[in-house]
């Protein structure tokens, strides 16, 4: 294990591309692993997969994120004997349609606000009582470079991870003094599956996100986390902004 990595990391939306990256990242370091996800059958296949490859501990967590009375559930669930949580990766969130504003749909806009906000502010809220309590703990929210330059057809998804970022530096200042660590990833554009959720299936318009660049991949991020996560306990890693080298603020 890596001199400051954590003993046990819980991972939202570990199933997906970004998460599966980090889960494996720090299962590498021998840190014990709590996975959330929609599927159990999709967190099973990742369990078996991490434990067979790195022989870590896994549990697993199969919820609506959305849900705040199972966000409790759930982490109330874990067993009374697993080490308590002292990394917590927010990673679980996503971005829905592309068209402008007036031609949003609502139900787009309201998703991305239950997913991106409030989903992430409960499993913290559950999460942060205990670090506080026993003066340890890091929280690492996955924000985007969307929250700090806005894009036509942006609208709710840069907001939401605008309020990320502004609610990572936040704690910061409620938290600093119960030695919790809060850090804000702030990725531009990986190629994942985050671009077809949105273009909803459509594989042309999800490959046009990245023509003409070659992009970041889950695991430039999943460094970048594990980086932040394993600085000795006195350094607070506030934000990180990574984009590919063929991108920049003006134009995306």
């Amino acid at each position: 294990m890596h001199n400051y990595s954590p003993k046990v990391t819980l991972i939202t939306g570990a199933t997906g591309d970004f998460g599966k990256a980090f889960a494996d990242r720090f299962a590498a370091a021998g840190s014990a692993l709590i996975l959330h996800g929609r599927s159990q059958d999709k967190l099973e296949a990742l369990k078996g997969d991490l434990t067979k490859r790195h022989n870590v501990e896994v549990h697993t967590l199969c919820f609506d994120i959305t849900d705040v009375e199972a966000i409790i559930q759930g982490l109330d669930s874990l067993p009374v004997e697993l080490p308590k949580i002292d990394l917590l990766i927010n990673n679980a969130g996503a971005a829905f349609g592309a068209d402008s504003a007036q031609k949003s749909e609502l139900s787009d806009w309201l998703g991305m606000v239950d997913l991106n906000i409030k989903g992430l502010v409960a499993v913290t809220h559950h999460v942060l009582g205990g670090m506080s309590e026993r003066r340890n703990g890091h929280i690492i929210n996955i924000g985007s470079t969307a929250g700090n330059y806005p894009y036509p057809g942006g609208h709710v998804y840069c907001a939401s991870k605008a309020f990320v970022k502004q609610f990572s530096l936040a704690l910061r200042a409620d938290t600093f003094n119960q030695n919790v660590r809060v850090t804000n990833i702030e990725p531009g554009a990986v190629e994942t599956q985050f671009s077809k959720v949105r273009y909803a299936g459509d594989e042309d318009k999800a490959a046009a996100v990245y023509a003409n660049t070659t992009p970041l991949q889950a695991e430039d991020v999943a460094e970048s986390v594990f980086w932040a996560a394993c600085q000795p306990p006195h350094v607070n890693i506030n934000r990180i902004e990574l984009m590919a080298t063929r991108q920049a603020p003006g134009p995306l």
